[in-house]
């Protein structure tokens, strides 16, 4: 077994929220005792609904929010030990927004030609290489270098955004909703990009995202998350074939499905709205929502313990095997 690229362990990020002045001091736990990794190569797919917590973990991957407590370990060293530049050589992040987050008043060129300069490359022939080689595997035309954003399309400025990540050549990349903010007509080219440039580079991947449609497509794990803590992880087929924990059971019944093949079960349905973090039910977190609620899931958090070699999930019927929320799917 490969050392995993990166590991996480019991990782926590906590803010404080409020003052004394104002009514007391609460404390956000937006991520809360999180236990992953990533092995080379692999899509981690990181699934929930907005508010759980993903996007702060990916910030705390990318070492640009400090964990409250917890490790975080990259390539087997405490990224507390690593350098934050040897960090973002090693892992880079696409951002949700291809709007926001190119700068609008630097051009193609300079947008990936700076974090090579940044990072140590000083030779102009090999900056300029890199930028047109870059631009060429994304589907950029060399004479696009000297555009600015304004000048693309969503699509487009979402290949610059790819490009700029992949520019210092990272073995991890936080893909953070990659195809959320563009049209549906372009969603599918995008993420094809991405899996043609896994293969070629041989990068790792951790691919958040609230669709489960997309995450069923690129993963080749799954874990679910759910107001700060993993629910449920295991490989796409486990997670999708055979879910052990409620919330889990209830995103896959939201997929929309073209074929009629799903079976929406009663037990697949989850009530209510996700709950606010600074203010999170006692024990398991889902039980106000939870169709199969009993007294312990109030009184006591359950463990992600193995459902089976791999499969984890946080529930105190975990080994209930239950209706699956889908039938087997076309295969993808």
């Amino acid at each position: 077994m490969a050392e995993p690229l990166l590991a996480l362990d019991s990782l926590a990020v906590h803010f404080t929220v409020g003052s004394l002045l104002a009514g007391g001091v609460k404390v956000l736990k937006a991520v809360d005792g999180v236990t992953l990794d990533v092995k080379p190569g692999e899509c981690l797919g990181l699934v929930g609904e907005s508010g759980c917590g993903k996007s702060t973990l990916a910030l705390a991957i990318m070492g640009l929010l400090p964990p409250t407590r917890g490790r975080l370990a990259l390539e087997g060293r405490d990224i507390k030990t690593v350098d934050r530049m040897a960090t973002a050589r090693t892992v880079q992040m696409v951002f949700q927004d291809p709007y926001a987050s190119l700068n609008p008043r630097q051009t193609v060129r300079r947008t990936l030609a700076d974090p090579l300069r940044i990072h140590g490359v000083t030779d102009k022939a090999e900056i300029e290489a890199r930028v047109a080689d870059m631009m060429a595997k994304v589907g950029l035309r060399p004479e696009q270098a000297d555009r600015y954003p304004h000048e693309f399309s969503g699509g487009q400025r979402q290949r610059i955004g790819i490009a700029r990540a992949l520019i210092l050549r990272p073995k991890l990349v936080i893909c953070d909703e990659p195809v959320s903010a563009l049209d549906v007509s372009i969603r599918a080219q995008i993420i094809n990009l991405l899996l043609d440039l896994k293969d070629e580079l041989g990068l790792a991947y951790i691919m958040i995202s609230h669709d489960l449609g997309v995450v069923e497509h690129v993963s080749d794990r799954v874990a679910v998350m759910y107001l700060g803590r993993i629910v449920e992880q295991g490989s796409w087929q486990e997670i999708f074939e055979d879910p052990r924990h409620p919330y889990t059971r209830a995103l896959i019944a939201a997929i929309p499905d073209p074929f009629h093949r799903a079976v929406v079960v009663e037990t697949a349905k989850a009530k209510g709205e996700i709950a606010s973090a600074l203010n999170p039910p006692p024990g398991c977190h889902f039980h106000p929502r939870c169709p199969l609620k009993q007294d312990v899931c109030v009184r006591e958090v359950p463990a992600l313990d193995p459902v089976s070699p791999g499969h984890l999930a946080a529930c105190h019927f975990r080994d209930l095997a239950g209706t699956p929320a889908t039938a087997l799917r076309p295969p993808r």
